[in-house]
This record gives structure tokens, sequence and C-alpha cells, in this order.
């Protein structure tokens, strides 16, 4: 559905993408992370045509990017494009109009997007009478209006609550469900982690490491996670090293690797001797994966294949 090639860009001096590479397989929902700065919105913004690139080739449905590809994307951005003194139905009716719907595809796409997103009751309701959850799906809905084949979604649910995001997650899984192919970026790890069929980790503006999160997970060598409070981490980590684990700091938290997992009893056995506050067990998660790579700590796809 996309197949980006070596793509470039500059501003200046400042390299923004390097070579970037990426292809997004038709009805897949494909996380795209990475820090600030990486280049995941110029790279947007190339794929809407709005940015010429330096060099390199964009494919969308086996058609370069152009003016008639932009048929073919829906947008909804990190910033909500509705005006709220309008009703949805006007907000959709505008775009609809926008991006060339005839008056009577207008109206039955207006039913159809609003109904799509959980909003089929908000017809006539004010933008401004909606919570934030609601105009981020009124967000999705506007980007739905021309029947798009592959849908950018830009940090989607950021600054929502809990339950509002698990709102979005839905609907983001109704859409796969219809055949749309998704683009996702995101800060949310947990989001990337449950909605995405393959994640690309994007630093510097090239990928550094893809793939699904079993395959991600196989860049770290550890069957678990421990996460070890004491009031003696110096001792700790000193077990834990001659035991074979490796170990990390995740936010303030003390956490060993460890290379195979081992019932409970083995680890405290390990660590006898010191005090124990708390001692917890995990699974590698992404946000493991997404620190190690995006820190260095183990080496990227790129350096493993010059070695």
């Amino acid at each position: 559905m996309l197949k980006i090639e070596n793509l470039t860009k500059a501003y200046g001096q400042r390299a923004v993408l390097q070579g970037l590479n990426l292809h997004i397989k038709p009805g897949e929902i494909y996380g795209l992370l990475g820090p600030n700065g990486a280049g995941k919105t110029t790279t947007i913004n190339i794929l809407c045509n709005l940015l010429q690139a330096d060099s390199g080739s964009i494919q969308v449905a086996k058609q370069p990017i152009s003016e008639a590809t932009k048929k073919i994307l829906g947008v909804a951005p990190q910033e909500n494009l509705l005006y709220k003194t309008l009703s949805c139905a006007e907000n959709l009716r505008f775009y609809g109009r926008i991006y060339g719907l005839t008056k009577k595809d207008c109206e039955t796409r207006i039913h159809y997007c609003l109904e799509a997103v959980g909003l089929g009751d908000r017809l006539s309701a004010p933008v401004e009478t909606l919570s934030g959850g609601m105009q981020r799906r009124m967000n999705i809905a506007i980007a739905l209006m021309h029947r798009p084949k592959l849908l950018i979604l830009d940090e989607p649910t950021t600054g929502l609550d809990i339950e509002t995001r698990y709102e979005i997650w839905q609907l983001i899984q109704r859409l796969q469900d219809e055949g749309i192919t998704i683009l996702l970026t995101t800060h949310l790890l947990d989001e990337a982690q449950r909605l995405c069929q393959r994640i690309g980790i994007l630093k510097g503006g090239q990928i550094i490491a893809e793939g699904t999160l079993a395959e991600l997970r196989h860049r770290i060598p550890a069957q678990e996670i421990v996460l070890l409070k004491t009031p003696n981490p110096e001792k700790a980590i000193a077990l834990g090293t001659a035991a074979g684990f490796t170990q990390r700091n995740y936010g303030g938290d003390l956490a060993f690797w460890l290379p195979q997992s081992l019932e409970l009893t083995e680890i405290l056995d390990i660590f006898q001797g010191i005090p124990i506050d708390s001692i917890a067990r995990q699974v590698v998660q992404l946000e493991h994966i997404y620190i190690e790579i995006t820190q260095s700590h183990i080496l990227t796809e790129t350096q493993a294949e010059t070695i």
C-alpha cells in the first residue's frame, strides 16, 4: 500500500530524513515510533504532497505521489481540523466538498462517517459541545469522507483520558476490519503494542528497527525482566551481574534482564543477603525495546548489516 525508498530531506544543513525506507502492507496497522525530531512529521508532509523530498521515491497504492494520490490518503493530524461553531454535519459537508464529492455522495458519506466513529446521534450538534474524545473521533471522520485506502493517524489519542483512548482504539480496529490500511504515529508505546501488526522505530531520519512485537523482542537477549526495590542497590547490582543478569534502570526502577525464566524462589536465592522491599517479574515490553534501541544500547538494523 505504501512504499518509501531512500527518501531524503534536509532543511539547510540539517538532514531530517537520511535514506528512509518504509513499506506498509495493505490492510495492516503500522506504528511509526520515534523521538521528537526523528522525521515523522516531515515524512507525513511529503506523503501528503505538502513538502518536496530532496531525493527518493514514494508510491501509494502503486502510484507515485501526486495530486491524484491525495484522494487515496486520509489524514487525521494532531490538531483537530474542526470549525467548532459548526455542526458535525456542516464540518463534514465542508470537507467533503473540498475533497470533490458530489452533493449526493457528500450527504451519504456524512451519515456513514458519523456512524463509523460512533457519532451518528450528533449530526446537528455543534462541535464545541462535543467532548475532547468526540472531537478526536470527528477529526478521524473528516479523514474518512473521501473513502481513503490509506489512513494516517498522527498521535490520535494524545491528551485523552484512558477511557476515551480505549474508544479510539476500538474505532481504529474497526476501520482496519473494513479494509483500511493505517499508518499510526504515537508516543504511547502501549498504544502501538496493542494496535499495530508491525512497528518501525525512526531515529535520525532512518528506520533503525522494524518488525512485529515478537520480532522486536528478539532484539533484547532476555526471557523476562525483574524489577527490584532495595535499600542496597549497589549490592543487588553486584549479585545480579554475578548471576549473568544485565542491569538496567527504567524510570528510576532497578531492573535486570534474565537470559532464561526462573522461578521466583530461584531469583530470591540469587539476591539472598540483601533486604528486598518488592520484586516483580515482567515480560519484555515495547517500552523496554524502544529505550534500548533509541539509546543505542543494542545494535540497530543498519549497524547489524555492516558487521
